[in-house]
């Protein structure tokens, strides 16, 4: 990770934020701290504008998102862009990343190998990955400095808000953290498309709520 330090601003650069993104996207598709970068077809950077207010931050690509190299591209993605549409937040003028940068996944029993050509099955980051991506996540909120973090499932919001962090309870509160001065925790869009159909449609307008939360939010603040 070579120009971290230039690109958030630490030696002095005059570089604008959205060079500063670039560069720093740049940079992540060469990466190979953790055996993720081996076994991912890409890296799966943050998309979005440097100027965004309002950031969402997933935990790590899967299948489709490892192939197209954009965050939140498959289902999750459907049922997050139909949340986003609801609540009146244009995708495009947000900016979508996830803790971990290239999938977490094991390969079907008996295929050995990279990734290509294979569907796999995801998996939780361990903590060594995300250790090892922790400087990219860091350095995107620098670098954009939103007013708003929206932090989509637990380890999202641990990572942001720290180990103490219980979804369970203080999911849809609002807090303050060094990296934003306004953040919300709410599901995961995957955790709602695995529910039962007993639970589905209640974990559903729980997520639509609290991205509904960030949307007033973000309106009620001064630009």
């Amino acid at each position: 990770m070579s120009t971290t330090a230039g690109t958030t601003g630490t030696t002095g650069t005059t570089e604008r934020p959205q060079e500063r993104l670039d560069a720093l996207r740049r940079d992540a598709a060469d990466c190979r701290a953790c055996p993720l970068g081996e076994i991912g077809t890409q890296t799966v950077f943050g998309s979005g504008p440097a100027g965004a207010r309002l950031v969402l931050v997933g935990e790590a690509p899967g299948y489709q998102e490892d192939r197209e190299g954009t965050p939140f591209v498959g289902p999750s993605g459907r049922l997050l862009n139909e949340a986003l549409e609801q609540a009146g937040l244009d995708r495009a003028a947000l900016y979508i990343t996830n803790v971990v940068k290239h999938r977490p996944w094991l390969a079907p029993e008996g295929q050995r190998g990279g990734a290509t050509g294979r569907h796999g099955k995801n998996r939780a980051p361990k903590q060594s990955e995300i250790n090892a991506c922790r400087p990219w996540l860091t350095a995107e909120l620098e670098t954009i400095r939103p007013a708003i973090v929206g932090c989509l499932g637990a380890l999202a919001a641990k990572w942001v808000l720290g180990r103490d962090f219980k979804l369970t309870r203080q999911r849809g509160q609002w807090f303050s953290a060094p990296l934003a001065p306004n953040v919300l925790a709410t599901l995961h869009p995957s955790y709602v498309l695995i529910q039962p159909e007993t639970s589905y449609g209640a974990t559903r307008d729980t997520l639509f709520a609290d991205v509904r939360a960030l949307a007033e939010r973000l309106r009620t603040l001064p630009d």
